[in-house]
Formats: structure tokens, C-alpha cells, sequence
């Protein structure tokens, strides 16, 4: 019987800003997204993370939000009350350009981490178009990705302890896009680099 053909995975390195600890009662205040390359039999290919790319600012959906939270992005909320997207223009205007870069590939997401923009994303999506272009379960954690290539256990993983080969010289800004860009040479050369190799043990006796 002949081998199943399994489709290359897409990466999608995805930020989002938003203005409290989980969707519905607080508000994705932005979203950025780039194309970090894409792997088959053949490995993986990085791709220019500046050159597909997706960014939207949203209108907030409830009167609730986090000051602190608020505050990281340093996003205006009243502005985007006024003049914020409508949040299912964004999503469904997302999912089409999701769908038009992974021609022929499965759509990932990829994060660092990856759990809180997951969670935010994958509930708006559900929420404002229906569906998912990544399925339920289409997410990359790189901490999770660092943590086994490097041995270590997941909580003791910080970008300031990671190789400074491995780390995008861009900065950290808290703008979406941005910071889907620097993410998405994070992972490229995450996806490259060979990990950490635990030497032989010595023979007993």
C-alpha cells in the first residue's frame, strides 16, 4: 500500500496585543502575523519574515480591560473604540490571507509562547467567522520547541538564557507586527539549530 502523501505545515509566526488575560471578557487589541518558512521530507526553508505579513488593529468588544495589560502595548483603547476594525472584518480578512500563503501547505501557528496568542486568536476566530484555518490543534510552542531541543525543563526557559546565536537582533516592541517578525527568525533558527547533545556514558565498572 502506498504511502500517504502528508502535506508540508506552513509556519505562521503570530503576536497579538491584547487588554486582559482571556478572550470575551477582554479584548484582542491587535494582531500581527509573518510567514517564517515552511518544512516537508525535504526540511525546512525559512522564509523573509518581512515579506508576507498581516496587521489589523481591533475595536474592543466589552467595557472591561486591565490596566496593566493595557498598558504593555501602550495601544489606545478609546481610539480604537472610534476607530478600531470591526473585529469579524479582521478575522475573516486573516483567515483569507491565511489560506492564500499556505497554498498547498497546512497552516501553523507559531509563538513565543504560543498559549496566550493561541488562545486569544483561536476564540476570535470561532467567535467572529465560525471556523479555524488552523483546525483545533494547528500551534507551535517555541518555548516547548527550545525546552526539548536544549534539555530542559520548560519553566527554566527564557530568551536570556538562550544562545545569542538563536535570537533575532530586532527589538522586542510590543507591536504586533514587530514582534511576529523577530518571532518569526526566532523560530527559523530554531528549526535549524541541532540542539544540545548529552554525551555517552561512561561504560560501567
Amino acid at each position: 500500500m502506498p504511502a500517504r502523501r502528508v502535506k508540508p505545515s506552513l509556519y505562521v509566526s503570530v503576536d497579538i496585543e491584547a487588554d486582559g488575560p482571556i478572550p470575551g471578557p477582554y479584548s484582542m487589541l491587535s494582531l500581527g502575523a509573518a510567514v517564517a518558512g515552511v518544512q516537508d521530507g525535504a526540511g525546512f526553508t525559512a522564509a523573509d519574515p518581512e515579506e508576507r505579513t498581516f496587521y489589523r488593529e481591533l475595536r474592543p468588544i466589552s467595557e472591561e480591560f486591565v490596566p496593566e495589560a493595557l498598558a504593555v502595548s501602550g495601544l489606545d483603547r478609546a481610539r480604537l473604540t472610534a476607530e478600531g476594525a470591526e473585529p469579524s472584518v479582521v478575522l475573516a480578512e486573516f483567515a483569507a490571507w491565511v489560506r492564500e500563503v499556505s497554498a498547498g501547505a497546512q497552516p501553523v501557528i507559531c509563538g513565543y509562547p504560543a498559549s496566550y496568542d493561541w488562545t486569544f486568536l483561536y476564540w476570535y476566530l470561532i467567535r467572529f467567522t465560525g471556523s479555524s484555518p488552523f483546525g483545533h490543534s494547528g500551534c507551535l510552542d517555541m518555548k516547548t520547541l527550545y525546552a526539548t531541543k536544549a534539555r530542559l525543563p520548560l519553566r527554566a526557559v527564557a530568551k536570556g538564557t538562550m544562545p545569542r546565536e538563536l535570537l533575532s537582533r530586532r527589538r522586542h516592541t510590543h507591536h504586533a507586527l514587530d514582534d511576529a517578525i523577530e518571532q518569526a527568525e526566532l523560530f527559523a533558527r530554531l528549526m535549524r539549530w541541532p540542539g544540545v547533545t548529552v554525551p555517552p556514558s561512561p561504560p560501567a565498572g
